[in-house]
Protein backbone atom coordinates (compact mmCIF):
# COMPACT_ATOMS: atom_id res chain seq x y z
CA UNK A 1 0.00 0.00 0.00
CA UNK A 2 1.34 3.51 -0.94
CA UNK A 3 1.32 6.11 1.15
CA UNK A 4 -0.98 8.22 -0.84
CA UNK A 5 -3.27 5.53 -1.19
CA UNK A 6 -3.14 5.26 2.39
CA UNK A 7 -3.66 9.07 3.39
CA UNK A 8 -6.95 8.55 0.69
CA UNK A 9 -7.92 5.62 2.21
CA UNK A 10 -7.80 7.51 5.41
CA UNK A 11 -9.18 10.62 4.15
CA UNK A 12 -12.33 8.73 2.62
CA UNK A 13 -12.69 6.62 5.53
CA UNK A 14 -13.11 9.62 7.79
CA UNK A 15 -15.54 11.17 5.80
CA UNK A 16 -17.40 7.95 6.03
CA UNK A 17 -17.36 7.93 9.98
CA UNK A 18 -19.07 11.37 10.15
CA UNK A 19 -22.06 9.36 8.84
CA UNK A 20 -25.25 10.20 11.76
CA UNK A 21 -26.75 7.03 10.63
CA UNK A 22 -25.99 3.95 12.31
CA UNK A 23 -26.47 -0.01 11.50
CA UNK A 24 -25.57 -2.67 14.11
CA UNK A 25 -23.06 -5.31 13.56
CA UNK A 26 -22.76 -8.26 15.46
CA UNK A 27 -19.30 -9.30 15.75
CA UNK A 28 -18.65 -12.44 18.08
CA UNK A 29 -21.51 -11.86 20.41
CA UNK A 30 -21.00 -8.20 20.96
CA UNK A 31 -23.44 -5.46 19.02
CA UNK A 32 -21.52 -3.02 17.92
CA UNK A 33 -22.47 0.17 16.20
CA UNK A 34 -21.32 1.39 12.35
CA UNK A 35 -21.99 4.46 10.29
CA UNK A 36 -23.79 3.65 7.74
CA UNK A 37 -21.37 4.76 4.90
CA UNK A 38 -18.39 3.14 5.90
CA UNK A 39 -20.37 -0.25 6.76
CA UNK A 40 -21.05 0.30 3.28
CA UNK A 41 -17.63 1.36 1.92
CA UNK A 42 -16.48 -1.95 3.74
CA UNK A 43 -19.29 -4.31 1.71
CA UNK A 44 -17.90 -3.11 -1.47
CA UNK A 45 -14.00 -3.26 -1.00
CA UNK A 46 -15.10 -7.08 0.57
CA UNK A 47 -16.98 -7.23 -2.42
CA UNK A 48 -13.89 -5.80 -4.58
CA UNK A 49 -11.51 -8.09 -3.06
CA UNK A 50 -13.84 -11.32 -3.98
CA UNK A 51 -14.94 -10.24 -7.46
CA UNK A 52 -10.85 -8.94 -8.52
CA UNK A 53 -8.17 -9.31 -5.88
CA UNK A 54 -5.64 -7.20 -8.22
CA UNK A 55 -7.73 -4.35 -8.53
CA UNK A 56 -5.89 -1.31 -9.62
CA UNK A 57 -5.24 1.38 -6.59
CA UNK A 58 -7.34 3.77 -8.52
CA UNK A 59 -10.59 1.80 -8.65
CA UNK A 60 -10.16 0.71 -5.17
CA UNK A 61 -10.45 4.06 -4.11
CA UNK A 62 -13.26 4.82 -6.63
CA UNK A 63 -15.19 1.82 -4.55
CA UNK A 64 -14.79 3.33 -1.76
CA UNK A 65 -15.64 6.58 -2.55
CA UNK A 66 -18.81 5.68 -4.18
CA UNK A 67 -21.79 6.91 -1.93
CA UNK A 68 -18.81 9.80 -0.16
CA UNK A 69 -21.08 12.02 1.90
CA UNK A 70 -24.30 10.80 0.37
CA UNK A 71 -25.89 11.62 3.91
CA UNK A 72 -25.89 14.95 3.41
CA UNK A 73 -28.20 15.61 0.33
CA UNK A 74 -31.34 13.54 1.54
CA UNK A 75 -33.73 11.84 -0.64
CA UNK A 76 -36.11 13.99 0.65
CA UNK A 77 -34.09 17.61 -0.59
CA UNK A 78 -35.30 16.85 -4.43
CA UNK A 79 -38.62 16.75 -5.44
CA UNK A 80 -40.50 12.77 -4.98
CA UNK A 81 -40.76 12.18 -8.52
CA UNK A 82 -39.02 10.14 -11.20
CA UNK A 83 -37.68 13.45 -12.68
CA UNK A 84 -36.57 14.31 -9.09
CA UNK A 85 -35.09 11.21 -8.51
CA UNK A 86 -32.89 11.41 -11.24
CA UNK A 87 -31.81 14.57 -10.63
CA UNK A 88 -31.00 13.53 -7.26
CA UNK A 89 -28.69 11.13 -8.02
CA UNK A 90 -27.05 13.31 -10.86
CA UNK A 91 -26.44 15.63 -8.17
CA UNK A 92 -25.10 13.49 -6.22
CA UNK A 93 -22.47 11.52 -8.25
CA UNK A 94 -21.37 14.11 -9.15
CA UNK A 95 -20.24 15.99 -5.72
CA UNK A 96 -19.05 12.32 -4.53
CA UNK A 97 -16.80 12.08 -8.10
CA UNK A 98 -15.09 16.32 -6.94
CA UNK A 99 -15.09 15.33 -3.66
CA UNK A 100 -13.00 11.85 -4.17
CA UNK A 101 -11.11 13.94 -6.69
CA UNK A 102 -9.77 16.59 -4.09
CA UNK A 103 -8.89 14.09 -1.71
CA UNK A 104 -6.83 12.45 -4.06
CA UNK A 105 -5.35 15.38 -5.17
CA UNK A 106 -4.89 16.34 -1.17
CA UNK A 107 -3.16 12.50 -0.54
CA UNK A 108 -1.00 13.16 -3.73
CA UNK A 109 -2.24 11.95 -6.71
CA UNK A 110 -1.74 13.64 -10.07
CA UNK A 111 -4.40 15.58 -11.45
CA UNK A 112 -4.82 12.63 -14.22
CA UNK A 113 -4.83 9.79 -11.52
CA UNK A 114 -7.52 11.92 -9.40
CA UNK A 115 -9.35 12.64 -12.41
CA UNK A 116 -9.43 9.23 -13.26
CA UNK A 117 -10.89 8.31 -9.49
CA UNK A 118 -13.68 11.10 -9.89
CA UNK A 119 -14.44 9.71 -13.62
CA UNK A 120 -14.76 5.76 -12.24
CA UNK A 121 -16.83 7.54 -9.07
CA UNK A 122 -19.63 8.82 -11.83
CA UNK A 123 -19.12 5.67 -13.92
CA UNK A 124 -18.72 8.17 -17.13
CA UNK A 125 -17.91 5.01 -19.24
CA UNK A 126 -20.09 1.87 -18.41
CA UNK A 127 -22.19 2.73 -21.72
CA UNK A 128 -18.31 2.03 -23.55
CA UNK A 129 -18.08 -1.22 -21.46
CA UNK A 130 -15.30 -0.43 -20.36
CA UNK A 131 -13.76 -2.99 -17.90
CA UNK A 132 -13.00 -0.91 -14.26
CA UNK A 133 -16.05 0.87 -14.51
CA UNK A 134 -18.08 -2.42 -15.10
CA UNK A 135 -16.29 -3.60 -12.31
CA UNK A 136 -17.80 -0.70 -9.86
CA UNK A 137 -21.18 -1.30 -11.12
CA UNK A 138 -21.28 -5.03 -10.49
CA UNK A 139 -19.53 -4.42 -6.55
CA UNK A 140 -22.33 -1.86 -6.52
CA UNK A 141 -25.46 -4.07 -7.49
CA UNK A 142 -24.44 -7.31 -5.13
CA UNK A 143 -23.74 -4.90 -2.58
CA UNK A 144 -27.11 -4.07 -3.02
CA UNK A 145 -28.34 -7.25 -3.59
CA UNK A 146 -26.32 -8.67 -0.48
CA UNK A 147 -27.15 -5.76 2.40
CA UNK A 148 -29.97 -3.27 1.12
CA UNK A 149 -32.61 -5.63 -1.06
CA UNK A 150 -34.34 -7.20 1.97
CA UNK A 151 -35.27 -4.05 4.15
CA UNK A 152 -35.66 -2.04 0.20
CA UNK A 153 -38.17 -4.60 -0.89
CA UNK A 154 -39.97 -4.19 2.69
CA UNK A 155 -40.60 -0.82 2.61
CA UNK A 156 -41.48 -1.03 -1.08
CA UNK A 157 -44.23 -3.28 0.13
CA UNK A 158 -44.91 -3.46 -4.10
CA UNK A 159 -44.14 -6.92 -6.04
CA UNK A 160 -44.12 -5.33 -9.44
CA UNK A 161 -42.14 -2.38 -8.65
CA UNK A 162 -39.23 -4.64 -6.76
CA UNK A 163 -38.85 -7.73 -9.76
CA UNK A 164 -38.71 -4.04 -12.39
CA UNK A 165 -36.36 -2.90 -10.12
CA UNK A 166 -34.63 -6.67 -9.95
CA UNK A 167 -34.38 -6.68 -13.51
CA UNK A 168 -33.03 -3.12 -14.34
CA UNK A 169 -30.11 -4.25 -11.47
CA UNK A 170 -29.81 -7.62 -13.47
CA UNK A 171 -29.60 -5.83 -17.01
CA UNK A 172 -26.87 -3.46 -15.69
CA UNK A 173 -24.12 -6.48 -14.33
CA UNK A 174 -21.79 -8.58 -16.73
CA UNK A 175 -22.62 -12.15 -16.74
CA UNK A 176 -19.31 -12.19 -13.95
CA UNK A 177 -21.32 -9.79 -11.57
CA UNK A 178 -24.61 -12.13 -12.25
CA UNK A 179 -22.76 -14.85 -11.69
CA UNK A 180 -21.85 -13.82 -8.19
CA UNK A 181 -25.49 -12.52 -7.69
CA UNK A 182 -26.98 -16.31 -7.98
CA UNK A 183 -24.47 -17.32 -4.87
CA UNK A 184 -25.76 -14.59 -2.53
CA UNK A 185 -27.49 -15.74 0.56
CA UNK A 186 -31.14 -14.13 0.50
CA UNK A 187 -34.30 -14.77 2.39
CA UNK A 188 -36.86 -17.11 0.50
CA UNK A 189 -38.56 -13.98 -0.20
CA UNK A 190 -36.31 -12.02 -1.92
CA UNK A 191 -35.26 -15.54 -3.82
CA UNK A 192 -38.60 -15.61 -5.15
CA UNK A 193 -38.40 -12.41 -6.40
CA UNK A 194 -35.17 -12.57 -7.76
CA UNK A 195 -36.74 -15.94 -9.84
CA UNK A 196 -39.85 -13.79 -11.00
CA UNK A 197 -37.61 -11.10 -12.21
CA UNK A 198 -35.20 -13.56 -14.00
CA UNK A 199 -38.41 -15.82 -15.41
Amino acid sequence: MSDKFHKALTAIDAAHSEDPNVVTKNDTDNDTTVPYELHYAQKMTSYLDAYNAQASDLLRLAIRAQHLRRWEVPRSSYPATKVGYFGWRTYLKNRQAELAQQICVDAGYTEAESQRVAALVRKDDLRKEEEETQTLEDVACLVFLDDQFEAFEKNLNDEEKMVGILKKTWAKMSEKGRGMALQITMSDRCKELVQKALA
